[in-house]
């Protein structure tokens, strides 16, 4: 990996992370264009500069991590489940999941057809607009939809915002509390992938992170900013489209 393919890497990481498109999935597509070898240090990179993209979010939201204790009873109550499967299924999803180009093409569609759905239920359903009022059992059942994430290709973001929709936030506060939500989320899976894996890791790979965090941390200020403005307006119908296409042209460019 060259340090130009880390700046690309990153400004993909820090674009997607927070869009319902699968971040993972884009990164893993992304490696294959650009010719990369899927090795160890290049699945710890993808998961590692998801921290840059994360620490974007913690500094738009600062304030409100510091002062909305309501908001964060729900943020932790919804990464428990996440939390407790990750680290019982840490081995098996690196060796087997990350950089398995059919379980990626298999979730993409999967994911834009249930975004599909989801969005159309929560004309009908969502009513609820504020994070704070959505009861802590409901916050646990979007951690749920949030740990299907860990197959790549759901997309993390996608799963936590179809699990809000479905459990009667509206639009926009689904895609706010999975911002929030992202935080110990990602900290802690890239902390531990880190903690396991940084012993191996050379001065020029741990460069090439660098790179990758500034870029991913950059990028995903800007991203945040503008997912917000379009769901605050819109609906998700062209990203859960845009999943299927993807799956399609994934498959028929690394399957075929």
């Amino acid at each position: 990996m060259s340090p130009k393919d880390a700046v690309i890497l990153g400004f993909v990481e820090g674009f997607t992370e927070f869009l319902p498109v699968s971040s993972t999935g884009h990164l893993i597509l992304t490696a294959h264009i650009l010719g990369l070898t899927h090795n160890d240090f290049t699945k710890s990179f993808e998961v590692s500069i998801q921290l840059g993209a994360i620490m974007a979010v913690f500094f738009l939201y600062l304030r409100r991590f510091l002062t909305d204790f309501e908001t964060w009873k729900r943020i932790i109550v919804a990464f428990l489940p996440t939390g407790m499967l990750g680290f019982l299924l840490y081995k098996f999803i690196k060796g087997y999941l990350i950089g398995n180009d059919l379980v990626v093409v298999i979730s993409l569609f999967l994911g834009g057809v249930f975004l599909l759905f989801a969005d159309r239920w929560c004309e009908r359903f969502c009513n609820v607009d504020q994070v704070q009022k959505m009861s802590l059992s409901k916050a646990f059942v979007v951690g749920l939809f949030q740990s299907l994430a860990m197959v790549p290709g759901v997309s993390r973001s996608g799963a936590t915002i179809i699990g809000g929709m479905l459990m009667g936030l509206n639009r926009k506060q689904a895609t706010e509390f999975s911002f929030l939500l992202a935080v110990p989320t990602m900290l802690t899976a890239t902390g531990y992938d880190l903690y396991k894996s940084y012993s191996q890791f050379n001065l020029q790979e741990f460069h090439l992170l660098g790179i990758g965090f500034t870029v991913s941390f950059l990028t995903a200020i800007l991203s945040v900013k503008l997912f917000l403005r379009f769901v605050s307006a819109y609906n998700f119908l062209p990203f859960g489209i845009y999943r299927i296409l993807v799956s399609f042209l994934y498959s028929y460019f690394f399957l075929l």
